[in-house]
Order: C-alpha cells, then structure tokens, then sequence
C-alpha cells in the first residue's frame, strides 16, 4: 500500500497533462484536488482516481479570476500544501508580429503567467508549512523562438522568469521550484491553437514521435517525490525526432 504523501495541488487537471499529473500524484500517495473550469470533465478525471484506489478532490477554478483563487484559498484553510503543479496554459493562434491579434496576446499573458503567479502567490504559506514543492509546466517556447510564436513564446518566456525568480527568493524556506518543459506532447493543446480545428491540430501530430501526457507526468511525480533537500531546477523534455522547435 502507497504511503500517504500529503496534499497536492493541480491546475488544469480535466484534460493533457494536468489530468495526467493528478492522477500520477495520486498514484504515489497524495491527496489531489484537482482544479479546472471544466467540472464535467474534472469530476470525471476525480471518479476515475478514487475507482483506482486514489485519494482526490474536485474544486473548480478558473486562474485569471482572483474570486477563484480566493476560493481554493480558503478550501485550503490552514493546511500545508505538499505539491502545487502550475499546469493551466495554453497557446491561441500562430499570427505574425505583424498580424498580431492583442486578444489572443492577452489571453495567454493571462493564463501562463499572471494564472502562475495568482495560485503560486496564493498558496506560498500553505508551502511554506509544508516544505512543498512548485512544479510550473513551462514549454520549450519558453526557451525557443519560432516564426509564428511569437506570443506564446513571450508568455512562456514570462512564466519561465516568473519561476526562476520564485526559486530564488523562496529556497531559503525549503519550497522546492522546478519547472518542466516539454516538446510536442499529444493532447487537446493545439485544437484550442487552432480554434477548435480538429483536421489542423492533428496534421501536428501526424506521422511523427510524441510525447504522451503520462510521459511528462512521470516526471512531475519524480521531481515532486525527491527528498526535500533535492531541488530539481528544470527539465527539457521531447520526443526523440523532435530536434528543433
């Protein structure tokens, strides 16, 4: 039987690898409470890690509204928080600087970063107590530029920032920071780039290596499960023909 390990804390856990990531924490011994807008589907992703014997939680939470976080904040209360895994992202359209679409722009700001930074702010006393750990989903757009990513690539580049520094001012509390930062993953990612697209989000994918959810998922569970002296910096994770970006 698994030892129990604590509370661990995911956003963006009803689809990709957030649902991944929660139901591997769960795997491993933690308490999950799952967050994520889409209730339907994170209740579903909630069902299926109790069938499997796993310990889990449904809390809806969109990460650009404070009311939200507020929320999870208080359903919280005064427990140490033993994992937060920052997944909730996403990448909306492939525009050029000059065709740039400030909506979009904005959007992904919103979701990245200031989503990163309102949960990871929120919730640094509960990992202070715990001597927790912060595991930030980035992506290689965050260390790699590419015509047509411009705005991805400046939101991700911003939340690899936001999670080097957090490193830095919060280690002297023994709060872990890790930030993992996958490749071409298969997932429901590019159907919202592409607005829904199905026939363009799947040529993506097409007749190429990918990584799986669980693929990244295994990571996160290692990072998260190091004893608390080991801090995991970063970790660049592609499948193997996945060269450049």
């Amino acid at each position: 039987m698994t030892a129990r390990r604590g509370l661990a804390v995911v956003t963006g856990a009803s689809s990709g690898i957030g649902e991944a990531c929660a139901r591997g924490l769960a795997e491993a011994g933690y308490e999950v409470l799952a967050c994520a807008r889409r209730e339907d589907r994170l209740t579903a992703v909630v069902e299926g890690i109790r069938a499997a014997g796993g310990s889990a939680q449904v809390q809806h939470l969109d990460v650009t509204s404070a009311d939200d976080v507020a929320a999870l904040v208080e359903r919280i209360g005064d427990r140490g928080v033993d994992v937060l895994v920052n997944n909730a992202g996403g990448a909306w359209g492939l525009e050029s600087v000059a065709e740039a679409v400030e909506e979009k722009w904005r959007w992904m700001y919103e979701v990245n970063v200031l989503g990163t930074l309102r949960v990871t702010r929120a919730l640094l006393d509960g990992l202070t107590r715990a001597r927790g750990a912060v595991i930030t989903i980035g992506s290689v757009a965050g260390r790699y530029n590419y015509v047509g990513g411009a705005g991805y690539n400046a939101a991700k580049h911003g939340e690899r920032s936001l999670t080097e520094v957090l490193r830095k001012e919060i280690a002297e509390r023994g709060v872990r920071v890790t930030e993992v930062d996958p490749g071409r993953v298969r997932t429901d990612f590019s159907l919202v780039r592409f607005d829904g697209d199905a026939e363009r989000a799947e040529a993506v994918y097409e007749g190429k290596e990918n990584l799986t959810a669980g693929d990244v998922a295994e990571i996160v569970v290692f990072a998260a499960t190091r004893p608390a002296h080991v801090n995991i910096d970063f970790v660049q994770v592609t499948p193997i023909d996945q060269t450049s970006v």
